[in-house]
This record gives C-alpha cells, sequence and structure tokens, in this order.
C-alpha cells in the first residue's frame, strides 16, 4: 500500500491552523492542512469579529476563515476536510490516520487543534449561540457597552471575565454555583468589592429566554438542603467561564501536556519535546485565547518547520 507522505502536516483549521498554512505555502514547503470536525474553528460559530487587525469595520468569524482559508490555498497549501484519527509520534517520519481510513506521513507537524469551551450543557446555550451566549468576554463584551450581563463560574477566569466585562457593561451578574469563589484571594477581593459586580452564590443557571436573543436566565438559588427557590433575571448576555477543554488528547502518549491538557512547549517558541512537531493557537495557549495570538503562534511554528527542514535537508 503507498503511504502519502508530506514534508508538513497541519492539523486543524482556524487562524492558527490557517496561518501557519500561509507561511509554510509561502516557504515552498507544500502544507497539507486537515480541518478537523469544525472547519475554521471556533470563529466559524461567532458572528461579529472586531478586533482582528486589518478589518476596521469588523468582519464575521466565518468570513474572516474564508479570507485565511484562500490565502493559505493562494500560497500553495492543500486544506483538505477531514479529521486525524489515530497519531505516532514515536519516529520519524510521524504517521497518522486520516478518518479511521487513509494513513499519511509527515516530516514535521503543526497540531493546531484549539480548545472547546465548557458549557453547562443546556439547549438554550446552542439556541442562542451568537445572540447573547458566549464563552469569551474579550472577544464580544464590547458588544455589551451599558447593558447587563451574567458570568457562570467561580474561578480565576470566571472573576477576569466579570472585571473585564464590569468595565464595559452597566451591572454583571457573577453566578456561582458553591458558596464561594474558587478564585484566588487577590481576585476574589477585587471581585467582590467591584461597585459594578453582585455575587450570586448557590446559584445555578438552568434555561435562558428571549425572542429574537437572551432576556433573561432562570435561576434556582439554593436555600438549604432541601428548600430551593426558583426566579428569572432580565440580562442582556450570557459569558461562560468554567474552563477550556484543549483538542490534545490524541498527542499525549507522546507530547507533554499540562494538567488540563494544554501542550506545553519550549520556552516562548512554539516547539514541543519531539523533534519537528510543533504547537500553535489554542491548544498551547491556557491565557490570551485570542484569534490574533493564535495567528501568531501559527505564524512562528511555520517559520520553525522551515527551519527544522532546511537544517535536516529535507527541502
Amino acid at each position: 500500500m503507498n503511504i502519502e507522505h508530506v514534508k508538513c502536516l497541519i492539523i486543524g483549521s482556524g487562524p492558527a491552523g490557517y496561518t501557519a498554512a500561509i507561511y509554510s505555502g509561502r516557504a515552498n514547503i507544500a502544507p497539507v492542512l486537515y480541518e478537523g470536525l469544525e472547519p475554521g474553528g471556533q470563529l466559524t460559530t461567532t458572528t461579529e469579529v472586531e478586533n482582528f487587525p486589518g478589518y476596521p469595520e469588523g468582519v464575521t468569524g466565518p468570513q474572516l476563515m474564508e479570507d485565511l482559508r484562500k490565502q493559505a490555498e493562494r500560497f500553495g497549501a492543500e486544506i483538505r476536510r477531514g479529521l486525524i484519527t489515530h497519531a505516532d509520534l514515536s519516529k520519524a517520519p510521524y504517521t497518522f490516520r486520516v478518518d479511521n481510513e487513509k494513513d499519511i506521513t509527515a516530516d514535521t507537524v503543526i497540531i493546531s487543534t484549539g480548545a472547546t469551551a465548557k458549557y453547562l450543557g443546556l439547549e438554550d446555550e446552542k439556541k442562542y449561540a451568537g445572540l447573547g451566549v458566549s464563552a469569551c468576554a474579550t472577544c464580544d463584551g464590547f458588544f455589551y457597552r451599558k447593558k447587563v450581563v451574567a458570568v457562570v463560574g467561580g474561578g480565576d477566569t470566571a472573576c477576569e471575565e466579570a472585571i473585564y466585562l464590569a468595565g464595559l457593561a452597566s451591572k454583571v451578574y457573577l453566578l456561582v454555583r458553591k458558596p464561594y469563589l474558587r478564585a484566588s484571594k487577590i481576585m476574589q477581593e477585587r471581585t467582590l468589592n467591584h461597585p459594578n459586580i453582585t455575587v450570586l452564590f448557590e446559584h445555578n443557571a438552568v434555561g435562558l429566554f428571549g425572542t429574537d436573543g437572551v432576556e433573561g436566565v432562570h435561576l434556582v438559588k439554593r436555600l438549604g438542603e432541601a428548600d430551593e427557590e426558583r426566579y428569572d433575571l432580565p440580562i442582556d448576555g450570557f459569558f461562560l467561564a468554567i474552563g477550556h477543554k484543549p483538542n490534545s488528547d490524541l498527542f499525549k502518549e507522546w507530547i507533554k501536556t499540562d494538567e488540563v491538557g494544554y501542550i506545553m512547549t519550549e520556552g516562548k517558541s512554539p516547539r514541543t519535546q519531539v523533534p519537528g512537531v510543533f504547537a500553535a493557537g489554542d491548544v498551547a495557549d491556557p491565557h490570551y485565547r485570542q484569534a490574533v495570538t493564535a495567528a501568531g503562534s501559527g505564524c512562528q511554528a511555520a517559520i520553525e518547520a522551515e527551519r527544522f527542514l532546511s537544517e535536516k535537508g529535507l527541502l
């Protein structure tokens, strides 16, 4: 059986993967990119993107991803539909299986599989996706200036998001399932003392309502061992801040990850401890998770891949 071999395999699309494809394509490496389950990544579920450089009037998430894809193809990147279902990084060239059917080997690999935001699992979260439900305050907070929003979570991320939104919104409710915050002491103090933030302890969101978008949240407040109170809270935006799951499971046998699953790279580079294997974007970024930082790391990974191929005499 003939197994296809490529110089550079990019796993996953989105800003990191497409930017890696642009740079490696321009370097004449002829990269092959497999888009994965969600071609274009998380931004394809975002309606308006106003903070990506070069779009003064803003752009929709799907349009931004389509622009990046076309730019990559212009420089010779081959972008394919398909999911990498198996990986073997034990020896170079590295071996992968696509859709449990076809095998492909690669001299260099750029992992840009992203991270998936955790949701509560409510049907209404899907119903109002892009219509008031968000998992990124930095991305979407601008649209809620002078409005009322709720943030779900009790850790550092939730407190950070609440404080960020409090600088934009007229009122922020922090919905905390437990009777306490899990955040660090300093973040707790900042949150609890912020005049625009009200923390609602022992509250669970059980649904959302609204005609053309989110207009409120159905809440359950725990009153005691067996007692609870149900009521509706009017809000304009509903933000999830209960964490992200990096899409790194496929590579954990060979590549170091932190306790959450984010791929650990060497210093400020995209290099993993496996020679010729690089990680870019949200799969290796627990801190920023922005389209522009993902694109930047995709650029870095492509440059590193080109250098690796050149040093090994594989170009």
